[in-house]
């Protein structure tokens, strides 16, 4: 339950590339990231889920200033229904013009309200009750009130916002009995509305938003849009109304600076105010710079797609499960982090809370062998190919993968392509590939959104092709389970069944941190690597 402490065709096929491309970027730099990491590097594989260089009570916070933040990718849309709002993918930028109904707090691991007063579930959680803040307004004046966050939830569905398919088959009907009160119905038990209404969802659109085919991006939030120049800087001023009372800053800058280790220097150097990091090398220098930030672990960082579909090598369980025992991780993890990295074959490594006991597949030549010509004996040829980017680290990956399956009688072949578009097409649009790497970035929060939409056979965000009757069943349970324990039970289950099913190469994770400068304060934790800027300030 979640109570107030504080004050006051081709559309579907868009989304789902978006929701794809986003998974895929969050990991495109990260994953194969050559730590330079000297002496005083503190280790990869030391790293846990937490604040890092806490920060003492800073006194009373300063008014007035520009705060810059470089996000990890430029924003594109400011319409939360075309986009996976996500720290990798403008959520944060999002969230300051929209602001989100709860949000969630990783140090505390709980959902607490944000926009709204309180969500309380029913004793079966079948049903979920949210309460408005009273004194809220969207930024031209409109009522904020259950009527405008119903139909904002119901455009999101009807446009297929990326996490619109988890919501349609969980949420059976919505009522408004009062201006601010929203009623979920749902059609099963699930804790997972929390996490749904602290991201994209929960990102609620003033009604007067869209007009026809136009719209203008009105929102609860802290900030207004001042200058918006898609892929290079977004401009938003402080609201003087929000409910909360004014927010301590009087702009926020916004923008993507290109290269990791480029953005970690222009916080070092002043240059910008805070970021959002996810490269290995970096990260590990403004730790040890003394940055104060939020360090995050999500699951399924670094892991690699394999192409399913019918007449592609990964159509048989048998090559994707060679495949996952001649792959080394602490062999790439040498080659491409110096050794630095998070390596593992499990869903959800020890840092996770959602750690299980299940052994993972396992390193093994000769069975690999075995299973190949099994393959082979049966008409497979042997040949795959590995779709990468013409970038070093990328490279490193490729070519560490290329001689570990070759080591087991593959004839693996790379094939590159120019930039992070080119592969995104290929996986996502023209599903022309063999394999490639990829992520799914699992947030700690609820672990059921992002496995339902990259495992689940009828989900329209399931691009490898992955298809199996006991999976969907373990996905539903998950969705149903209630309690942490009961989750951990079921998504032990599915560690086994993908053990033996081999939906993904899984090789390890990536870490991400919300970082700043020691003169900034108030930055406010949010799910999936985002944050809210509503009490920042600059001393």
């Amino acid at each position: 339950m979640i109570r107030s402490s504080r004050r006051g065709n081709r559309r579907l096929a868009a989304v789902t590339l978006a929701i794809t491309a986003s998974m895929f970027l969050a990991s495109c730099a990260d994953s194969g990231s050559s730590s330079s990491g000297g002496e005083s590097a503190e280790s990869g594989s030391a790293l846990k889920i937490g604040m890092v260089n806490e920060q003492t009570d800073p006194g009373t916070p300063t008014k007035g200033g520009t705060l810059t933040f470089s996000g990890y990718s430029a924003v594109t849309t400011l319409d939360p229904a075309k986009s996976q709002a996500a720290g990798s993918a403008g959520g944060s930028e999002l969230g300051a013009i929209y602001d989100v109904l709860v949000r969630y707090d990783g140090v505390q691991q709980k959902f607490v309200p944000q926009l709204a007063e309180s969500l309380e579930p029913s004793s079966d959680t079948k049903s979920w009750t949210l309460k408005l803040r009273d004194g809220v307004t969207f930024s031209d004046g409109t009522p904020f009130d259950s009527k405008a966050v119903a139909a904002s939830l119901t455009r999101y569905v009807t446009n297929r916002g990326p996490s619109s398919a988890v919501w349609a088959a969980k949420v059976a009907s919505m009522d408004t009995p009062d201006a601010t009160t929203v009623v979920f119905n749902l059609s099963s038990p699930w804790t997972g509305i929390q996490s749904m209404l602290a991201a994209g969802p929960g990102m609620i659109v003033s009604p007067t938003a869209q007009q026809g085919e136009t719209f203008t991006p009105i929102g609860a939030g802290a900030f207004t849009l001042e200058k918006f120049s898609p892929n290079e800087e977004l401009l938003l001023a402080a609201r003087p109304d929000y409910y909360g009372g004014a927010p301590n800053v009087d702009k926020l800058k916004l923008i993507s600076i290109v290269g990791a280790q480029a953005t970690a220097d222009a916080l070092k150097t002043g240059g910008i105010d805070a970021t959002y990091i996810r490269t290995l090398a970096p990260i590990l220098d403004l730790i040890n710079n003394g940055n104060p930030g939020f360090l995050d672990i999500p699951s399924l960082g670094y892991i690699a797609n394999v192409n399913m579909a019918e007449g592609r090598p990964g159509s048989d369980l048998r090559v994707r499960q060679a495949m996952a025992l001649a792959i080394d991780p602490e062999t790439l993890n040498t080659r491409v982090n110096n050794g630095q990295g998070l390596p593992g074959q499990v869903i959800f490594q020890d840092t996770s809370r959602w750690h299980n006991d299940v052994a993972p597949i396992g390193l093994d030549a000769a069975k690999a062998k075995e299973l190949l010509d099994a393959a082979k004996a049966d008409g497979y040829d042997g040949k795959i190919t590995y779709l990468a980017m013409q970038e070093p680290t990328a490279q490193a990956t490729a070519l560490g993968v290329q001689a570990m399956l070759n080591a087991v009688g593959f004839d693996a072949q790379i094939e590159y392509v120019t930039g992070a578009a080119d592969l995104i097409k290929r996986m996502y649009v023209d599903h022309n590939y063999d394999m490639s790497s990829a992520a799914v970035s699992v947030p700690e929060a609820d672990p059921f959104e992002r496995l339902y939409s990259s495992l689940k056979s009828t989900s329209p965000n399931n691009t490898i092709g992955f298809s199996d009757a006991q999976m969907d069943t373990l996905i539903d349970q998950l969705g149903v389970a209630t309690t942490d324990a009961d989750k951990k039970a079921v998504l032990a289950k599915i560690q086994e069944r993908a053990n033996e099913t081999v939906p993904w190469q899984v090789w390890g994770n990536v870490p991400q941190i919300d970082v700043w400068n020691e003169n900034v304060h108030g930055v406010k934790l949010n799910i999936d690597g985002m944050v809210l800027f509503d009490e920042a300030w600059k001393n």
